[in-house]
């Protein structure tokens, strides 16, 4: 670092995307993205006439993008917001709702950028242990007095609660925000989004980079009160009003209107995903119970950081940490049944030679 960098962050530790290497073609499927290309909806709205218009600025309040959110989900416009990827909205929200005084509560295994925005707007974390399982145990969530920030399904263990099972953690919170991350809900899991009318303290997070193609145009959602809308755009208006970019409001404005393409590709991934996690249990895997498009795998015998590099030098990339608890497991991303097979053809020659 520089002389220059503040010194109220020398040990700040950034968040480690998924790895992205350029030096040659991998199967990747190590960053959670969808394998399917944006639909054709998507691939008309990005035309000629709309890029000649980037010469101006988007609309700040995103209007049309969130019309067909409110829509699709019930609720007014008043209770949605959008976000350059929901990356950006969940640290508006953390920046919004948390202070010195008010800290972040959140899984002690759970998505890494939860603890890099805490250290970064110097905001006390509190990480709540799982269960021995993987689970969140909902009463050690109760009257926390602070936010809480709950990925549902969870990463990386791919494991949801059910509405219910969250319901009574925001009910036991009355004075603190419940933040859902619903980066894989529509993989499976419940959404919390019908509670929002009750509960003036919840807000549900998605995004468009999972169940609908468009990791690389970063957009996501944040829906809740109007009031809880209204402070994170406050945040929003303060660090950027012109967060998003026009071709992503059209793409994601069509992404949310083609609901028969959408439907396809989530019904495509989770069979796929089935099918893969038969296959590795064959091959002597134990698996979480995932409802995301990743899988969540631990072998018996051989060690995760030695199949990791294996499969690496073939030309896969899939994702391991060295986190304590979860050091043995692996997380591949489920990608096409062709790219699963691939996968699994090499990763049996992988486990023989190892």
């Amino acid at each position: 670092m520089s002389r220059f960098f503040s010194g109220e962050l020398n040990t700040l530790a950034p968040y480690t995307p998924g790895e992205q290497p350029q030096d040659k073609k991998y199967l990747k499927l190590n960053t959670n993205e969808s394998p399917f290309a944006p639909g054709n909806e998507v691939i008309k709205a990005l035309n000629t006439s709309q890029a000649e218009l980037l010469r101006l600025y988007p609309d700040p309040e995103c209007t049309m993008l969130r019309k067909a959110a409110a829509k699709r989900v019930s609720l007014n416009e008043e209770n949605v917001t959008a976000g350059n990827g929901s990356d950006e909205n969940l640290a508006f929200a953390i920046r919004a709702f948390c202070s010195k005084d008010k800290p972040l509560a959140f899984p002690d295994i759970t998505y890494g950028f939860y603890s890099v925005w805490a250290k970064l707007f110097e905001i006390p974390a509190r990480q709540i242990p799982l269960t021995d399982d993987f689970r969140i145990k909902i009463e050690d969530y109760f009257n926390l007095n602070c936010t809480i920030v709950i990925a549902n399904p969870n990463a990386p263990t791919g494991i949801s609660l059910s509405v219910d099972k969250i319901e009574k953690i925001i009910v036991n919170n009355p004075d603190g925000v419940i933040i859902v991350d619903e980066a894989y809900v529509d993989f499976g899991a419940q959404s919390c989004v019908p509670l929002i009318n009750k509960y003036d303290n919840l807000l549900v997070v998605q995004t468009f980079s999972k169940s609908r193609s468009l990791a690389g145009a970063r957009l996501g959602l944040a829906f809740g009160s109007k009031e809880l809308i209204a402070d994170i755009n406050r945040v929003r208006y303060s660090f950027n009003p012109y967060n998003i970019n026009r071709l992503t409001l059209l793409a994601g404005q069509a992404a949310l209107n083609d609901e028969e393409y959408f439907k396809y590709c989530i019904r495509e991934i989770c069979k796929t995903r089935e099918w893969t996690a038969n296959e590795l249990k064959k091959l002597g895997f134990t698996l979480t119970q995932s409802e995301t498009n990743f899988l969540f795998a631990k072998h018996g015998e051989k060690h995760s950081r030695d199949i990791y590099r294996f499969l690496r030098e073939k030309g896969v990339l899939v994702r391991r940490w060295d986190t304590p608890g979860i050091e043995d497991y692996l997380r591949i991303t489920v990608g096409t049944t062709e790219d699963m097979k691939k996968f699994i053809y090499i990763l049996k020659s992988c486990l023989e030679e190892l």
